[in-house]
């Protein structure tokens, strides 16, 4: 009877590893996500793939991509079918259909669009937010344009574009991980900020460095001091700077337009050359996959990042223009009149469009009859700086602190570290009764709720670049260029895209992670073709892995909508837009002269540290001719 019921139970299972093998292997199982419009002339690469596992699937049975009267054939990578260069022209909307053996498995009617019309949702939002000073309407209507862009921009899709850019491009941004960390990160910095400034901490910082610091040029050298003693994460550094730095700007009559253009200056500039920092991760994987492909080239990913720090002229001339700017005390564009206003009036902050926040502001105001202490809000501030660094070590890999750095987790790391400098700040306040619990927990609120308008501005930031990666601008972008330049305009070529790139996305890492895949094998192709195979030739790999890092980093500066803009903005104090007017000189005389007197010699062989002077040299002479002098403040001399 045992050996019955054993035979049965063989022989069902047996039948069942049977009947489950055509479904598991089947090709019917293919799977296909179409992009939700195309673009004209633009090259996409789709893919198809199984829910099942699958063997490696015969040419016969090879499954078949028709768009129109165009048909493609697959290639099998990794157990997926690639459709490669997949294009469409010539019409408004592409049938698009997978098929195996004559039957089709998918099919789908897509809009396509004139490729032009990728890059109008960002142009449209900078341009509004400049025309009209008021960056949130204009934010809106480019999300709704592009949201409309990707319905094809049909006429129901204009109404239906209204309701998707709020409830799927918003909503995403909300709830992607990494974007929910720095928000988090923000308002829990923000809180300590809001508690050791009711507590008389940053009073205590301003009376300990003012005596230093007594004049408003070395106000301003103390804020760029602190701010390079911070390099190791662009968003500490901009928020701790700009917050512990506000009361001495002011009191020193230095404009919340400067201190935004300072701590936007010291943050991601710095942060992408300095050798340990939070970005060394994310750039050297983006070239380690970039050439892991690519015959003939032996040198390591940090090797390469290292020498192209060599041809990284921006970040330098954005530092170094900070630098002149301070001690020669001249100024130029919208900036002037800035600075003039704040030394003449006092008045330092500009005329905010929104009153968001001005109220907590003045709730922020130190606690009446309490001591200020500048240890209140100087060892809460370490904490943060320390539990950085070991957060990074914790969450690292690796034998040497570069190669720890480089692969940490910065988001945890930045989370812990924040959690533990507010617990830090609060656990000093209660230590000696300074507030009492109910004050403390106002404090930090109000703190935290003074970021709000900068979190849905950063909100709606996030949500276009995920709208711009959509409808594929950058890969438009490039399509424009072509790929047939010579060699030695690559780097130049490259260092421009990745700034409009940059510009018009609003994020740095986008633009990296999106070219650097792109530029590093069309970088080596070209070099082979043209023979500049040896070792001396090299620098065009460097400088064009540097054009599209700088170059990002450029085109964030620049950008209304990047998140190192904004955050620049909150952690001053100033309106953004006065932020982006101000700066946005400066950013294009440190560009010009790196572009100019930087990358483009260099990129015909001239030696890197010629460059670089000759950058220099530019910015200076360039300072000279359109800066005019601002006169200096010292508070209660006999001419204040």
């Amino acid at each position: 009877m045992r050996s019955s019921l054993l035979s049965w139970a063989k022989s069902l299972c047996l039948a069942s590893v049977v009947l489950w093998i055509p479904a598991a292997y089947s090709d019917s199982e293919l799977q296909i996500t179409f992009p939700q419009v195309f673009l004209e002339g633009i090259a996409y690469d789709l893919k198809a793939t199984s829910p099942f596992p699958s063997t490696e699937p015969s040419r016969q049975r090879a499954p078949v991509l028709r768009i129109n009267d165009s048909v493609y054939r697959g290639q099998t990578i990794d157990g997926q079918w690639l459709f490669a260069d997949v294009t469409v022209s010539g019409t408004d909307t592409a049938q698009a259909s997978l098929e195996m053996t004559g039957e089709i498995i998918h099919s789908e009617q897509v809009p396509v669009i004139p490729a032009w019309v990728s890059i109008l949702p960002p142009l449209v939002a900078i341009g509004m937010a400049l025309l009209i000073r008021s960056v949130l309407p204009a934010l809106m209507l480019g999300l709704w344009l592009g949201a409309w862009a990707l319905q094809g921009l049909s006429t129901k899709g204009f109404f239906i574009g209204l309701f998707t850019s709020f409830e799927v491009y918003v909503a995403n941004a909300v709830a992607d991980y990494d974007h929910a960390t720095i928000m988090l990160f923000t308002f829990m910095i923000a809180g300590m900020v809001g508690v050791i400034s009711r507590n008389g901490g940053m009073r205590g910082i301003v009376e300990w460095i003012i005596t230093g610091a007594n004049t408003a040029k070395r106000g301003q050298l103390a804020v760029w001091s602190l701010g390079l003693v911070i390099f190791f994460d662009d968003y500490s550094n901009t928020l701790v700077v700009g917050n512990t730095s506000r009361s001495i700007t002011d009191r020193l009559r230095i404009s919340r337009e400067k201190l935004a253009y300072l701590v936007d200056s010291t943050a991601a500039p710095l942060a992408t050359v300095a050798l340990v920092t939070t970005w060394i991760g994310y750039q050297v994987s983006l070239i380690g996959d970039a050439i892991a492909p690519l015959d003939g080239l032996q040198m390591s990913a940090y090797s390469i990042f290292l020498n192209s720090i060599l041809y990284s002229f921006y970040p330098f001339m954005a530092i170094l223009l900070v630098v002149l700017v301070i001690t020669t005390g001249r100024e130029f564009g919208p900036m002037l009149a800035a600075e003039r206003r704040a030394r003449s009036t006092g008045v330092t902050a500009p005329p905010m469009k929104s009153t968001v926040g001005q109220d907590d502001e003045a709730a922020l105001a130190m606690k009446d009859g309490i001591p200020p202490r500048a240890l209140n809000a100087l060892i809460p501030v370490a904490v943060m700086v320390l539990g950085i660094l070991v957060g990074l070590y914790i969450t690292g890999e690796g034998d040497t602190i570069s190669e720890i750095v480089g692969s940490a987790n910065s988001y945890r790391a930045l989370m812990w570290a924040s959690l533990m400098s507010a617990f830090t700040a609060i656990i000093m306040t209660v230590a000696q009764r300074l507030l009492t619990l109910d004050e403390i927990v106002d404090a930090w609120v109000s703190g935290a709720r003074f970021t709000f308008l900068a979190m849905i501005i950063l909100v709606l930031a996030w949500s276009m670049s995920e709208i711009s990666r959509e409808l594929h601008t950058a890969e438009f972008l490039i399509a424009i260029l072509g790929d047939s330049l010579p060699a030695t305009a690559l780097p130049a070529t490259v260092f421009v895209l990745a700034a409009f790139t940059a510009f018009s996305t609003g994020s740095s890492w986008g633009a990296m992670g999106i070219l650097l895949p792109l530029v590093v094998p069309l970088c080596w192709a070209i070099m082979g073709h043209q023979g500049l195979g040896s070792d001396e030739d090299y620098f065009i790999l460097y400088s064009s892995v540097s054009g599209v890092l700088a170059g990002a980093v450029w085109g964030d500066h620049c950008s209304p909508i990047s998140d190192t803009t904004v955050l620049s903005s909150l952690s001053a104090g100033c309106d953004h837009v006065e932020h982006v007017r101000t700066q946005l000189p400066y950013a294009m005389l440190a560009g010009a002269a790196a572009l100019g007197f930087g990358t483009i010699p260099t990129s015909f062989g001239l030696p890197w540290w010629v460059g670089m002077l000759g950058a220099a040299a530019v910015t200076a002479v360039g300072l000279r001719i359109l800066g005019q002098p601002v006169e200096d403040y010292r508070p209660n001399s006999p001419q204040h």
